[in-house]
């Protein structure tokens, strides 16, 4: 656990976590799309000639991961326009507050 200072170590750690956030939904995303193009090219290669790509079976990875990572594109950005900034910080203050 990690000893808080002063404002600059709480800006700080603040700043560590929303990295780590970002982080974690870019390492998804990119998974993501490199997997998914990876099932393309094996669904391209089993084509007979003539037969189409489009059919439903070759979209459900992308489909439901894709609802899963937009769930985490939201966890990750939606909070900071919902609940607005310093959301956290005040919710935090007001629960030790009552506590007291």
């Amino acid at each position: 656990m990690e000893i808080i200072k002063d404002k600059n170590d709480i800006k700080y750690l603040e700043a560590k976590k929303r990295v780590k956030q970002l982080k974690g939904f870019y390492s998804h995303l990119t998974i993501y799309i490199l997997v998914n193009l990876l099932i393309v090219f094996i669904n391209i290669q089993d084509l007979k000639p003539g037969e189409s790509y489009f059919k439903v079976e070759n979209f459900i990875t992308l489909f439901f991961w894709g609802i899963g990572l937009l769930a985490h594109a939201m966890g990750v950005f939606v909070p900071q326009f919902v609940l607005g900034k310093n959301w956290e910080e005040r919710k935090i203050r007001e629960l030790m507050e009552k506590d007291k």
